[in-house]
């Protein structure tokens, strides 16, 4: 995937009455850009990073499953949060508050003297990265009129596109050009000055609030947090830990807060106050079907950029940024795609979205085949027409299912169902990495793995731990072809 987690529609979560102010200057609108580019372009440098990384603080998948998944995770959960907290306290502040934070956190994450302290590094910059996100939308929508609104969110979609290309590529460069030998703990450090520049510089941002803003739920944010955190952390150390009793006990209780979470969700809801979800919205087959559809799609993304990571560069021997240009043009399948996939929804009606899937199960289905066979750094190349077709069915399948989903709710829910999404979308990206690695490390690490090459262990293992990834899309299509019948919400 290469746009990755831009939210659905962030800025109909909490979007306040239409304003009409002068037209702000350009510094404003680069400021707010910078801020939706960081974050993505901090989901896609990592996963380039993720070998050099686990080299360098002797750290095992598990590990760095939740490097990568503990981002996802806290950016997922506190996402509806951080645009309550943006609508109430005023967007500006919160906008500051965050590129401060996820500066800071970002060097917390360059300093790390090991695995565990870059997992709680990450999980505040997620947090960071959730506080953040939203106001960029939020601001954008209120500072401008329909005319400058129209043009801003463009250009907001061509900076998180560049930021999903730049992560792979720039990230591989910096990687590699080991700055003042730094090794890749340059790629968090240069988020100091640049998150510290943005945030003073917001003064010349005028300030925004709602006078209708929601409470915050955080008592049910808590619990859904820690129903996630005890699932994910038995499905990513399970594996290299042989399944004790503590991960089964893990994922029970993970079960128990999952179902306290609802329980609460319902009874704030009953009292007339703002949950962070409102379960009613489940009660349409529509909108639930396309709630697992966005959970199953976006779970196969991050994780196999992970696996793809680990296989290139541990496996095959390519450098840092010979994988991030080995994947690059799968970005651009990507864009060509989502600029395409409106036309072919035009044309073909929403069952388009499924197909659209389907060639998406075509690319990985193909990058499956062909990683089968490879046996060594020459055979790299071969990867190439797979990842392009890889790209190109993530765009038409991946643009247009969020507003298939939102459709399926009134337009008076569309904030929150867009809440819902977002979320979904970083949870499926968690979930899917915590699923795939058990499949990768146990091929890895498996007992058939002993005395063969280096190169045929990890083409193995990424090409068995990619059979759940087809398995999702395709199921995912079968889905969406279900639920491209039903009328959508007027």
């Amino acid at each position: 995937m290469t746009h990755h987690p831009s939210p659905a529609c962030p800025d109909r979560i909490a979007a306040s009455p239409a304003q009409s102010p002068a037209r702000p200057s350009p510094l404003v609108l680069a400021i707010l850009l910078l801020g939706g580019f960081i974050t993505v372009f901090d989901l896609f440098v990592v996963n380039v990073a993720i070998p050099s990384i686990q080299k360098d603080l002797n750290a095992g998948f598990a590990e760095m499953g939740f490097v990568i998944a503990g981002y996802e995770l806290a950016f997922g959960v506190l996402l509806i949060a951080g645009g309550r907290l943006g609508d109430r306290h005023g967007r500006r502040r919160l906008f500051a508050l965050g590129m401060a934070g996820f500066a800071v956190s970002s060097f917390l994450c360059g300093i790390a003297p090991d695995a565990h302290s870059l997992i709680a590094a990450r999980l505040v910059q997620g947090a960071a990265a959730a506080i953040l996100f939203p106001q960029v939308y939020a601001l954008l929508r209120v500072l401008y009129d329909e005319a400058g609104r129209s043009r801003a969110f463009g250009l907001l979609g061509m900076t998180l596109g560049f930021a999903a290309i730049a992560g792979q590529i720039l990230g591989g460069l910096v990687v590699e050009s080991d700055l003042f030998g730094s090794g890749w703990r340059m790629i968090f450090l240069i988020n100091l000055p640049i998150g510290l520049l943005a945030a003073m510089a917001v003064r010349i941002m005028p300030e925004s609030r709602s006078p209708a803003a929601l409470h915050i739920d955080w008592p049910g944010i808590g619990l859904a947090t820690a129903g996630l955190l005890l699932l994910l952390l038995p499905l990513l150390e399970g594996p290299n830990a042989g399944w004790p009793l503590w991960t089964g006990a893990s994922i029970a209780a993970s079960a128990l807060c999952l179902l306290a979470f609802m329980r609460w969700e319902r009874a704030v809801a009953k009292r007339g106050g703002d949950p962070a979800i409102d379960l009613t919205l489940f009660r349409s087959s529509g909108f639930s079907a396309g709630a697992l559809v966005v959970l199953l799609i976006y779970s196969t993304a991050t994780s196999l950029f992970l696996c793809f990571a680990l296989l290139v560069q541990s496996g095959l021997g390519l450098t840092p940024f010979e994988a991030g240009t080995l994947f690059a043009p799968a970005s651009v399948g990507f864009v060509v795609a989502s600029l395409l996939a409106p036309r072919l929804v035009r044309r073909l009606g929403r069952i388009g979205i499924a197909g659209g899937a389907l060639v998406y199960a075509a690319g990985i289905g193909w990058m499956i085949w062909t990683a089968a066979g490879l046996t060594g750094r020459s055979d790299a190349l071969a990867l190439l027409p797979s990842l392009i077709l890889f790209g190109f069915g993530q765009g038409l399948s991946m643009t247009p299912l969020l507003n298939l989903v939102i459709g399926y709710v009134e337009e008076r829910h569309a904030g929150m169902a867009a809440g819902i999404i977002s979320t979904m979308q970083q949870v499926g990206g968690a979930f899917g990495v915590s699923i795939v690695g058990i499949f990768f490390v146990t091929i890895l690490d498996g007992e058939n793995a002993a005395g063969i090459d280096r190169a045929e262990r990890y083409a193995a293992a990424f090409s068995g731990a990619m059979l759940y990834n087809l398995g999702a899309v395709l199921l995912a299509a079968v889905l969406i072809a279900a639920i491209a019948r039903r009328p959508v919400k007027e």
